[in-house]
């Protein structure tokens, strides 16, 4: 059992862990930032545009039952703007990785005229009888 609880305590000290901790908090900020751009700015202006309807307002009763249309309609353009934010975060990653995977890798330079002299003279040497 304590191999089992090594194995875990080493898989969420490592970096994986926390960096997942971090990444669901800042999603959860940022997807408070992104219900209050769509439900106090876009959906408004959306509204005032197809002519002052109130999307959130909008509702189907069937029997009892109320569906929510104009809620569902804020969801879908909730997640279309994450979704478009992350394409946009994934496609700067991407292109910053190949830029570094294209980056020319250093050469070495060309021997200057004393280190040709001076490996001329070695050889010469070398090839000298003693």
């Amino acid at each position: 059992m304590s191999g089992f609880m090594k194995e875990f305590r080493d898989f969420a000290i490592k970096g994986n862990m926390i960096d997942l901790a971090i990444g669901v908090i800042i999603g959860a900020a940022f997807g408070a930032i992104v219900s209050s751009i769509v439900d106090d700015i876009f959906m408004p202006l959306i509204g005032i545009i197809i002519g002052g309807i109130d999307f959130s307002g909008i509702v189907l009763t069937v029997g009892e039952a109320k569906v929510n249309i104009g809620l569902f309609i804020n969801a879908v353009v909730k997640f279309s703007i994450i979704a478009f934010v992350l394409f946009l975060v994934v496609k700067g990653i991407n292109s910053l990785k190949r830029e570094a995977a294209q980056e020319p890798v250093e050469e070495t330079p060309a021997p200057s005229r004393e280190e040709v002299l001076l490996t001329e003279i070695r050889d010469a040497l070398r090839a000298s009888p003693r």
